[in-house]
């Protein structure tokens, strides 16, 4: 079996990097300057307690494909269906991305779908090298499929995962962890907007507890705080790589490369869907949605709003 990662970032390339660690077949799908690096120099893995180099095929683009490919889609919600449509539909995919709408766009398209929930904290200091801090796993991931169940080849995938420095569960309920998920990604467009100012915890606050109340009203079930730390344990603990400061997370990232968009509509404009689905206001969430995107739009850097100013727009809003 061999696996294709479609969007080889931080977390991507992790992945891809502990499966060729493992023996497995990998092909990598990058594009500009991470591309010509994996390429010309390889893919430089560093861990708390590791540094390696490793020689793992990579493509910028489609490449013939055989029976026994699986595709592990990696990429920003927003780049979903961009990323997927020059691949055959009768390949299985699996959804290694925040959120949880991209199960079900790719379902449109594509039969196997599984849905994997990523526990995986990785950045990329510069192109071709990866951090991974997570230790001594680099990250635990949740495979199920979609939209539940376990089979045979979910079943191998966690295997395969499994051999070498990742952490992986067969989940029957694979999106309940992965609601749970989107709970703590809710504070991704915060560090975004304010970066690291203490205010933020407040917003942060407001946001999930709005959420919660819209999941619980639309009978949706998710993973708690406690259901996750229950199974992390100390698996996936952060530490520190030598030489490596850590930077913010994946939404901060965005703003930080000036790519011009950010995952928010499917993290907290998620939440404002549900909620508009079930007559149950979002305006916490609605605000986070519609400033995050402003902010990429105007490619302004991480941390450019002020804590008050955001708590100013989310202000005349009941307290949760």
């Amino acid at each position: 079996m061999r696996y294709i990662v479609i969007g080889a970032g931080a977390v991507g390339g992790t992945i891809g990097a502990r499966l060729h660690q493992g023996g497995h077949d990998v092909l990598l799908i990058a594009r500009g300057p991470h591309y010509e690096a994996l390429k010309h120099e390889g893919l430089r893995l560093t861990t708390p307690d590791s540094d390696e180099t490793l020689r793992v095929p990579v493509a910028d683009g489609p490449v013939p494909t055989r029976d026994d490919d699986v595709l592990i889609l990696a990429t920003k919600s927003q780049d979903t269906i961009a990323a997927l449509a020059p691949w055959p539909s009768d390949l299985p995919v699996v959804c290694a991305q925040n959120g949880v709408a991209n199960e079900r766009m790719t379902l449109r398209r594509f039969e196997r779908v599984y849905g994997m929930c990523v526990w995986l904290p990785a950045q990329i200091p510069h192109p071709g090298a990866i951090a991974a801090s997570g230790h001594p796993y680099s990250g635990m991931l949740h495979v199920g499929r979609y939209p539940q169940g376990v089979d045979d080849l979910g079943e191998q995938i966690v295997t395969d995962l499994g051999k070498h420095g990742l952490l992986a569960r067969s989940s029957p309920d694979v999106m309940r962890w992965k609601y749970g998920k989107l709970l703590s990604n809710l504070g991704n467009a915060v560090e975004a907007l304010v970066g690291q100012a203490p205010e933020r915890t407040e917003v942060v606050r407001l946001a999930r507890a709005e959420a919660r109340n819209v999941l619980e009203s639309a009978r949706i079930p998710y993973a708690t705080p406690e259901d996750e730390a229950e199974v992390r344990g100390h698996n996936v603990d952060i530490r520190p790589i030598e030489g490596m400061e850590r930077t913010g997370g994946s939404s901060w990232q965005s703003l930080a490369r000036g790519s011009g968009s950010i995952e928010t509509d499917y993290l907290n404009g998620e939440i404002v869907l549900i909620g508009r689905e079930h007559g149950v206001p979002a305006p916490v969430n609605e605000v986070l949605r519609r400033e995050a995107n402003r902010v990429a739009r105007e490619k302004l850097p991480p941390g450019s709003m002020s804590a008050q100013s955001l708590l100013a727009l989310i202000g005349g809003h009941p307290t949760i």
